[in-house]
């Protein structure tokens, strides 16, 4: 890959495709499911879509919402929307009614952006929402007929422009809030970082309705001239297909995904021959899937660490160099990683090309007092639990909340899981703590097995025991086909405390 400095960075989303139109508006800016764009081309759907949007009623400030596929729609209406100071929503299409609506309430949505299967399920639940549906052909009707005349004036690239919903995994989601010129920081940094120009060509199958997603595409992609290439699914035979098909350079994937491309002998090594690297969550990718992903097809994973807050990307693998166990790389450029009483804590690096300007979220919609003790003016108290290694790398130990306290003692479940990653017959694994009278908490874990021969329990505990401190080793175990995930990969704690507790009968 053709190596070059990356441009400034841009004020906000609205003039990320600034830089790569007056250089070369020609060069391929996206590829979709359904199509292909020029930077110049990709300018103008990103205008009809804010034309279309003010069409609709929506002005600056205004919050909009998106449950849509992958595809040019949702790349073009969240650009538009951005060019007139509209506040974006995404809301997974996963999602049960009921959550949709309870996003659409809280965060106040005038339109939402639906395919005709969300439109159906939300009006068949007969749940309720004040926001107008818009469906897709209704949308490209506004767009086509949208006239977009004068550029917009630029908005205020500090005011709230995005609400990134938690996970939700207890109780009701927050919406973490973010400004433009915290959108754009991480793929300045990474850009910078990394060194990318005209030929980096990204590949990405996670759902656009994550805002961290729009991070890593069209705004992390235009900021080096490069290609963002949207998949749709995570079926990891097309995702295969689309990196041989599209010559991607650079895919990010869920761990669970490289471990089945591993195991599936119809993904070739040739299939992937274009890769110059593979990003994973450090957290859950363990060293050997590391290894065994690297030496069947020859293609370098770097582990990462992110969080909605930040928002996305924050410490990233190196492509060369001593690889250290257990971490998820090294802090990007944009900002200084400290640690709080065992918190990892982010703010702005003091010095460099991005000194001072790290913004993390502004805060949580609607919900004041949830940002105490998280956001303090540019510094994120991340309540996740790790620290630097000598040669800075972080080493992430698990969230703050998840700590298993088992009798008094601390127990890490990021510790447990990378022991037991390199356990006899174990593929997967999700460490918790459930719930017990006398101890108040004991060590659990969900197993998935590394193939059809199974698990032999009594082999795993033994390793365990030889591996970890007797309060780690796990007290409850179950054994599942597939660990339960979100549409990012990741284990739902709460999810596996009712396995165990089922399994156990507690």
């Amino acid at each position: 890959m053709s190596r070059a400095v990356g441009p400034a960075t841009p004020a906000g989303v609205f003039d990320v495709l600034r830089g790569p139109l007056a250089r070369d508006p020609s060069a391929e800016a996206l590829v979709t499911p359904s199509g292909r764009y020029s930077y110049a081309e990709l300018d103008e759907l990103a205008e009809r879509s804010a034309a279309a949007w003010r069409d609709l009623g929506v002005g600056p400030g205004d919050r909009v919402a998106a449950s849509l596929p992958n595809d040019a729609a949702i790349v073009g209406a969240f650009h538009g929307a951005m060019r007139i100071g509209a506040i974006w929503v995404g809301i997974n299409q996963a999602l049960a009614p009921p959550e949709k609506a309870y996003m659409l309430n809280d965060s106040g949505a005038s339109v939402l952006l639906a395919d005709d299967a969300v439109a159906a399920a939300l009006a068949g639940a007969g749940v309720e929402h004040r926001a107008r549906v818009v469906a897709p052909g209704e949308w490209e009707s506004a767009r086509a007929a949208a006239e977009p005349g004068a550029r917009w004036p630029d908005p205020d690239p500090e005011a709230p422009a995005a609400i990134a919903y938690t996970s939700g995994t207890t109780g009701f989601p927050k919406g973490a809030v973010h400004c433009q010129a915290g959108i754009v920081l991480p793929g300045a940094a990474t850009v910078a970082r990394r060194g990318w120009g005209p030929s980096l060509r990204k590949g990405d199958s996670f759902a656009l309705t994550i805002l961290n997603m729009h991070v890593l595409t069209t705004v992390l992609t235009a900021q080096a001239g490069g290609t963002a290439v949207i998949m749709e699914g995570a079926d990891v035979r097309s995702i295969a297909e689309g990196i041989r098909a599209e010559a991607v350079t650079v895919w990010n994937g869920a761990p669970a995904q490289l471990w089945t491309m591993i195991r599936d002998p119809s993904i070739a090594p040739g299939d992937l021959a274009s890769l110059e690297e593979v990003w994973a969550g450090g957290a859950d990718c363990p060293d050997s899937l590391q290894r065994d992903f690297e030496a069947r097809f020859g293609v370098t994973v770097c582990r990462t660490y992110g969080l909605t807050e930040a928002p996305a990307l924050v410490c990233l693998d190196e492509l060369t160099g001593p690889r250290t166990s257990g971490t998820s790389g090294r802090p990007l450029d944009h900002v200084q990683l400290s640690s709080d009483d065992g918190e990892i804590v982010l703010g702005p690096a003091p010095e460099g090309p991005f000194a001072g300007r790290y913004r993390p979220a502004l805060g949580y919609w609607g919900r004041p007092e949830a940002a105490a003790g998280v956001v303090d003016g540019r510094t994120l108290h991340t309540g996740d639990l790790g620290r630097l290694d000598d040669d800075g790398q972080l080493r992430v130990l698990g969230r703050r909340s998840t700590v298993i306290i088992r009798g008094g003692a601390n127990v890490y479940p990021a510790e447990v899981e990378r022991v037991l990653a390199a356990a006899p017959g174990v593929g997967a694994s999700a460490v918790v703590g459930v719930p017990d009278e006398r101890l108040g908490e004991r060590v659990g874990a969900a197993l998935e097995p590394r193939d059809a021969t199974g698990l032999d329990l009594d082999a795993v505990a033994e390793y365990c025991r030889s591996q970890l401190a007797a309060y780690k080793v796990p007290q409850r175990w179950v054994v599942v086909e597939r660990l339960p995930r979100n549409q990012m990969g990741k284990v739902p704690a709460p999810a596996v405390v009712d396995l165990l507790l089922g399994a156990n009968g507690a």
